[in-house]
């Protein structure tokens, strides 16, 4: 994507963007954001961001940040003197419960390195507290729900959910009150929906207080949940599909450091399993030995991404024994690897971004959810858009994966998974060309974060 050339003027428009550091969620939120940011190129972008989070965007996302998309740092909220105690909540919870105050700052800050006011709030929607600095800056708020329609509906229905079956439902109980939610199950919604903790009351809480936004921008397109769609834009003032934002504003290609893409190019087309589950999600030693053990007994050509301290616990021998038919890698360029025609299902752990990715390379899945929104994910993939499965039990056994890569890659449905897959991605290319729906509503968005400085009229 080509820099913009800005000239800038004291009344030129001025975004302030606020991430939420933690997880995965900060280089999608990033992606988007310069994707407006070239679209615009009057308007000044502020990236509000822990010193520690925009420190891995810039060593690892460099090309994200514009002449007028500029990172500045808030406090991360941990007390001077205060020794963390290990448990990555708490970091979340000293960030939130300080984030008023630390944004307030930051962002005066800003406007006075920048001499420009503030003209809109942009925000991970997961930082609820945007809503009220929106309103005391008199700026409209555009918060973003980085994962899709369906985990936004479990979010934004949670009262009613609750009301509904109550905190003693049955797991197996559907939610059929729901629209497009038929099929999901009271076990797959993310914890957060019953559960009582700071982190899941502030996930809640952003659920309901996104009513209030001017504008609510998703990582989604509108033809993979029409139904959720449909109803969701009934309830919000204005909700706009701009998704898959990896597609929307892609990554730079990154070398092959590893020799993935040579050593499919050996293989048979959708002969291969991809296995890569991000960069918070952890197997358990026995998932470890039974994904082994599989890939062992089945010879089927694997490319196995995993932490380099992970592989020190797979089985011994294992690599050598393996050596003809996979290889195994700490990092692999996941978007060229999926688009590779050898690679015939992606082993993950259902999230978003991974999901999307998958879809848009026409890849079937296998899902092993673990938290926050995988299950959710899962359901969708396997009962709604049926494009793949979840592991037998929501854990890796031997014979379940088995049964699952049999299924995929061998059967009669497999065949029919892997033409439905076809199918979305083929909605994702439409939608993401000209005239397509999420390329209009980008068009939409840039139009109301771009302009001067004054509240939106309705």
């Amino acid at each position: 994507m080509s820099q913009p050339t800005t000239t800038t003027s004291a009344t030129d428009p001025h975004v302030a963007v606020l991430a939420f550091p933690f997880g995965t969620h900060a280089p999608p939120l990033l992606s988007i954001i310069s994707r407006l940011a070239a679209s615009a190129p009057n308007t000044l972008f502020s990236f509000f961001n822990t010193e520690e989070s925009n420190n891995s965007l810039l060593s690892t996302h460099k090309h994200y940040f514009l002449p007028n998309l500029k990172p500045f740092n808030v406090s991360n909220g941990v007390p001077e003197g205060h020794v963390l105690g290990g448990n990555p909540l708490e970091n979340i919870e000293l960030f939130i419960k300080a984030g008023p105050d630390n944004t307030r700052k930051a962002v005066v800050a800003a406007v006075v390195e920048t001499g420009r006011k503030v003209s809109c709030l942009v925000n991970d929607a997961f930082l609820w507290f945007a809503a009220d600095l929106a309103a005391e800056m008199e700026v409209p708020w555009v918060p973003c729900w980085l994962s899709g329609s369906n985990s936004l509906s479990a979010h934004f229905y949670t009262v009613l959910i609750r009301e509904t079956v109550g905190v003693g439902g049955s797991e197996d109980e559907l939610l059929k009150f729901i629209p497009g939610m038929y099929k999901v199950r009271i076990g797959d919604l993310p914890e957060g929906i019953f559960s009582q903790s700071l982190f899941s009351n502030i996930i809640n809480l952003a659920g309901q207080k996104l009513e209030q936004a001017d504008v609510l921008f998703i990582n989604c397109f509108e033809e993979l949940n029409p139904t959720i769609n449909t109803d969701l834009k009934s309830k919000f003032k204005q909700l706009l599909n701009v998704g898959p934002f990896n597609l929307i504003s892609p990554p730079p290609k990154i070398p092959d450091t590893n020799g993935c893409l040579p050593w499919l190019d050996r293989q048979k087309p959708a002969s291969v399993a991809y296995i890569g589950f991000g960069s918070v999600s952890m197997l358990s030693p026995d998932e470890l030995k039974a994904m082994a053990e599989v890939l062992e007994a089945s010879k089927l050509p694997f490319i196995w991404s995993i932490k380099k301290s992970l592989q020190e616990s797979l089985p011994n021998g294992f690599l050598e024994r393996t050596k003809s038919n996979g290889i195994v890698v700490n990092w692999a360029p996941q978007l060229d690897v999926l688009a590779h025609k050898a690679v015939g299902v992606f082993v993950n752990h259902g999230g978003w971004n991974s999901v999307l990715e998958s879809i848009g390379c026409g890849v079937p899945m296998i899902c092993r959810p673990f938290f926050g929104d995988h299950n959710i994910n899962g359901r969708m993939i396997e009962d709604v858009w049926e494009i793949g499965v979840i592991v037998d039990g929501g854990i890796f056994t031997k014979t379940g994966l088995l049964r699952c890569l049999d299924l995929i890659l061998l059967q009669e449905k497999g065949k029919e998974i892997r033409e439905n897959v076809k199918n979305l991605k083929q909605a994702t290319e439409k939608a993401i060309g000209s005239g397509g729906s999420s390329m209009e509503n980008l068009k939409r968005l840039v139009d109301t974060v771009s302009r001067p400085n004054q509240k939106m009229l309705h």
